[in-house]
């Protein structure tokens, strides 16, 4: 996970280290935290400590290349059962939807392109 930042979830909390730690102040990051404030999620910026990866209910990496990925294990310990979490999956399928255009692009994220604008 070099190249990407890290989500944990715990209790429906979902946490992610803050700038302060040296984290990517990345536009996939900032999607992902305002698609949780925008489900109703609880997110906490804060120091992670190693052994709270352990404790995880589940585990995501967001980047722009691996976009929402589930993280199903640290150190082959089970994040959760194994599987994405419905945390997880609830904010993969809200920023799948927005890219393809099935759920509305309320924050101004997406520039449509067509054949009308490459008509012209």
């Amino acid at each position: 996970g070099s190249g990407q930042n890290l989500f944990l979830v715990r209790d429906i909390v979902i946490y992610t280290p803050s700038l302060g730690s040296s984290v990517l102040q990345g536009i996939t990051r900032d999607t992902v935290m305002t698609l949780a404030k925008d489900l109703g999620f609880e997110l906490r910026e804060t120091a992670i400590p190693r052994e709270f990866l352990y404790l995880a209910d589940e585990a995501f990496f967001c980047g722009t290349a691996v976009e929402i990925t589930p993280v199903r294990s640290f150190d082959k310990i089970v994040v959760g059962n194994g599987k994405p979490g419905p945390i997880t999956e609830a904010l993969q399928q809200r920023f799948f939807a927005i890219l393809r255009g099935e759920q509305p692009d309320v924050h101004g994220w997406l520039t449509p392109v067509g054949s009308a604008v490459a008509s012209r």
